[in-house]
């Protein structure tokens, strides 16, 4: 099953867009898994993931995440910062669609 990584500053911000990805995956007949975290802890999880989207608060950080992924065991991964006006109005159904194109 592939996974999508959100990365926020605290893990916390991202858990409504979250919701709102599963349904839009489950509206598609698709089953992923989808799931946020604070940045500190992606280290953690990034060889179980199939993309990482990176909050608009921590666009800053994407250089970080691109070195991790660069490292991974499993290669590299797309890597993507969520769209502002998509983050602002929790649009799950638009991010969700994002990363299925970002992963093929």
């Amino acid at each position: 099953m592939k996974s999508i990584l959100l990365v926020c500053a605290a893990g916390m911000s991202t858990s409504l867009l979250v919701t709102k990805m599963e349904a839009a995956a489950k509206d598609a007949g698709i089953e992923i898994k989808i799931f946020a975290l604070p940045i500190s802890e992606a280290p953690n999880v990034i060889n179980d993931v199939d993309c990482v989207l990176l909050g608009p608060q921590v666009r800053f950080q994407k250089a970080q995440i691109e070195k991790l992924v660069a490292g991974r065991s499993g290669g590299a991964i797309p890597i993507e910062v969520i769209d502002m006006r998509d983050y602002g109005t929790m649009n799950g159904k638009s991010v969700f669609e994002n990363a299925m194109k970002l992963m093929g």
